[in-house]
C-alpha cells in the first residue's frame, strides 16, 4: 500500500498485491489456488467518512488521471475537484479496527 495523496478531505492509496511480499508466502504456505494479482486505488472522503475502492477499468482511467497529474502538475484545487467526482462513488463507510 502506498499513499499517494494526503490533505484535510481525501487520502488516496495504492494497493498492489505485489507490494506485500509476505502475501505471496501466506498464499504458499496455505496451499491456496493462486490468484490473480490486482491493484487499485481506495479513495477515503474524510468530511463524509466514506470510501471508494477503484479496480478492473476504474483504477486504469483513474492511473491515467495521475500520469496526467505528473505531467501537468495541477493546482490542490484541480486534484480535490477531480477527486470529488470519484467520491460521489463512494458508498462504504470508513470502518477503523
Amino acid at each position: 500500500m502506498q499513499m499517494l495523496y494526503d490533505s484535510e478531505s481525501f487520502v488516496v492509496l495504492h494497493l498492489r498485491p505485489d507490494m506485500d511480499p509476505d502475501a505471496s508466502k501466506d498464499a504458499a504456505a496455505a496451499d491456496a489456488p493462486p490468484q490473480l494479482p490486482r491493484h487499485g486505488f481506495e479513495i477515503v472522503d474524510k468530511r463524509s467518512g466514506k470510501e471508494v475502492y477503484l479496480d478492473g477499468s476504474w483504477a486504469e482511467m483513474f492511473q491515467k488521471q495521475i500520469i496526467a497529474w505528473q505531467q501537468d502538475a495541477p493546482t490542490e484545487e484541480e486534484v480535490e475537484d477531480a477527486l470529488e467526482r470519484y467520491a460521489g462513488l463512494a458508498q462504504q463507510p470508513v470502518v477503523v479496527h
